[in-house]
């Protein structure tokens, strides 16, 4: 049976002809979810493909929960949870959630709790008739996943609510047919930060991405909303890739002014998004250079995120469904797929991908159900813009240390606290396993925190660190790698011993990078490492193009600094993908799109990758600019 985008009223038509007579007494929705209320939970513990048939008939994800006056005590209910659970799973902590009929059961060794094919949680269930839900405690402290808990867990009547009234306006009639489609760059067209994408059909109107330039300034440094002439309370829902500031940074400043609708991404993309974003105000209140919008408008944002899963389709409009697929980026990073109308047309939006051998994650999807228009990244797409095998990489990285610290010197590695520092952190640790590294590796600014939340996620990990991980050896907990607070930073700057240091910002816009670098600057004996992308404008490619010295405060008078020490860049290490693995993603995506947008670089790369395609796949491909808007269909 073939089933496209249906109403409310369609949908519990289907159910009641489908379910089982007379087991479900109410059917509800939660966003793009059906939330089934029974009177007998056993049954469809015990028949749960019932369920899967359902779901299967409506395409959609469905809950089942008892009826509320069937749930057991709450006191009663965390008794029968600790004597099911084995005590080598390490509780730490038990909380009902009577909004969504859940326990939340928070525990270090999750594969401890789940039990043979989910049998633990099965029991837990048909003793109490809540649902339990799985947190894992992360090995790390994280202030980050401890906070947004706390947020979810004491807004679950109003987050419910929000559900509640998304799921309607998606289930809704239609007010126009969907027979056209059109995209307009808001951000992101023909340059690097504040990506932003409004796509639009009679129906609807959402945002893929939503971020911020930070290495520019004035209007330059937010989407152009005003010449889109975009309402923000008229938006239908926000669509997240992934959760580096130039794709997420300006997310909140929609709450601040109207828009009241979900985000929809992967859980550890909220988690990190949250970090950033909050990082981005304290930074932006102490540098003089504040975002529009403040912690209170992110706790908002974090109401109204709607986690997905890799490979959840997920209804979000009357006309649109999307479905998110591994990008390789970074932690929770998502290939966004879009499906428009009865299957009038199908995007598939890359975000920034990787598509190449990292230690962190696997590569990027690149199988779909359908593709039409493939909009594409195109930050490393100049014809020269091929990188070194992974491997070379990270010869060359670990001979510079090693060099650098035999002549008493220190390496200083700029990196971003989500992405580059983990993977750098993945390579360091494999050489200090196998005894070819032995030096102290500082982790400064947000890094620590940031790898706290990887570790919460080790689903998204690649799958041999998820193993290692599982089988209780964490490489993130390495002994080489220790944590600095800002008190202790100077102790390192002072030190004579030579060691390695990963400090946030990535391009030297500030951050502790800029302290070090400062410190260390006029030492020929000590190293400057890129590893990662420098936009134009940044310290960070002024560097890396060779200035020789830099002008800075210093006891309330500007002074020279004298640039000696040693700068490298090792190319190789960047979460996206170079020009050669583009023209390969390009070349395996199926089915092949018949467009081709290329965004997320800077104007030549862009325009050449779009020459290339086109030559080489006869993708009508074309490179637009910021405010242009593209008829699809």
């Amino acid at each position: 049976m073939e089933v496209g985008f249906l109403e409310f009223k369609d949908i519990k038509q289907i159910i009641r002809e489908n379910a089982p007579e007379g087991k479900i007494v109410k059917i509800d929705l939660e966003g793009p979810k059906i939330v089934l209320y029974t009177n007998d939970l056993l049954f469809f513990i015990e028949h749960n493909e019932e369920v899967r048939n359902l779901a299967t008939i409506l395409k959609k994800r469905i809950v089942i929960r008892a009826v509320p006056v069937d749930l057991m005590e709450p006191e009663k209910a965390k008794k029968v949870v600790e004597e099911i659970i084995p005590k080598e799973a390490n509780i730490s902590g038990v909380y009902f959630d009577p909004n969504f009929e859940e326990i939340h059961i928070e525990a270090e060794k999750l594969g401890l709790v789940i039990g043979k094919q989910g049998t633990t949680l099965d029991e837990i269930t048909k003793k109490t008739n809540w649902n339990p839900k799985l947190l894992r405690k992360p090995p790390l402290e994280s202030e980050t996943i401890r906070g947004i808990r706390k947020v979810l867990y004491e807004s679950s009547g109003e987050r419910q609510k929000i559900l509640r009234a998304v799921g309607r306006k998606i289930y809704r009639k239609p007010d126009a047919e969907c027979d056209w489609i059109r995209i307009t760059p808001l951000g992101g067209a023909r340059e690097v930060g504040r990506s932003c994408f409004l796509l639009q059909t009679p129906e609807s109107n959402i945002l893929v991405d939503c971020g911020i330039n930070t290495a520019a300034s004035g209007t330059d440094r937010f989407p152009d909303f005003r010449a889109a002439k975009l309402e923000i309370e008229r938006l239908d829902a926000v669509v997240i890739s992934h959760a580096h500031l130039d794709h997420v940074g300006f997310l909140p400043y929609l709450y601040k002014y109207g828009y009241s609708g979900p985000v929809y991404c992967t859980e550890p993309t909220r988690d990190l998004m949250t970090l950033l974003q909050l990082d981005a105000v304290e930074i932006g209140e102490r540098e003089d250079r504040e975002l529009p919008y403040s912690s209170k408008e992110i706790q908002n944002m974090v109401k109204h995120t709607i986690p997905l899963e890799y490979e959840e389709v997920a209804d979000i409009t009357p006309d649109m469904r999307v479905t998110l697929y591994d990008a390789g980026h970074i932690l929770g990073s998502s290939v966004v797929h879009l499906h428009i109308g009865e299957g009038l047309h199908n995007i598939v939006y890359t975000g920034d991908i990787k598509f190449g051998d990292t230690r962190l994650l696997e590569a990027a999807n690149y199988e779909f159900p359908r593709v039409e228009t493939l909009i594409m990244e195109s930050t490393y797409g100049g014809r020269y813009d091929i990188q070194p095998h992974r491997r070379d990489a990270e010869r060359i990285l670990i001979h510079t240390i090693q060099e650098t610290v035999k002549n008493k010197g220190k390496v200083l590695v700029p990196v971003f606290s989500v992405g580059r520092s983990q993977e750098v952190m993945m390579v360091l640790e494999n050489y200090y396993r196998y005894g070819e590294l032995e030096v102290p590796v500082f982790l400064d600014g947000m890094i620590w925190e940031a790898t706290a939340i990887h570790t919460s996620y080790p689903e998204y990990l690649k799958r041999h660190i998820r193993h290692r991980i599982f089988n209780g050896y964490n490489p993130f907990l390495a002994e080489t790698f220790e944590r600095v607070k800002a008190k202790e930073r100077q102790s390192i700057i002072e030190s004579k011993e030579g060691c390695v240091i990963l400090a946030t910002s990535g391009m030297m816009t500030g951050g502790p990078s800029l302290e070090y670098f400062k410190n260390f600057a006029e030492d020929p004996k000590n190293t400057l490492a890129f590893v990662g992308y420098q936009s134009e404008g940044t310290l960070g490619r002024r560097i890396q193009n060779g200035i020789s010295e830099l002008p800075i405060e210093k006891d309330g008078r500007t002074t020279a600094l004298k640039i000696n020490m040693q700068v490298k860049t090792i190319d190789g290490f960047s979460g996206h993908a170079d020009r050669r693995q583009l023209l390969g993603y390009c070349k395996k995506i199926y089915p092949k799109p018949k467009r081709a947008l290329i965004v997320h670089g800077e104007e030549k790369k862009a325009l050449n990758l779009a020459s290339t395609l086109n030559e080489m796949f006869g993708f009508d491909a074309s490179a637009p600019q910021n405010l242009d808007t593209i008829r699809l269909v």
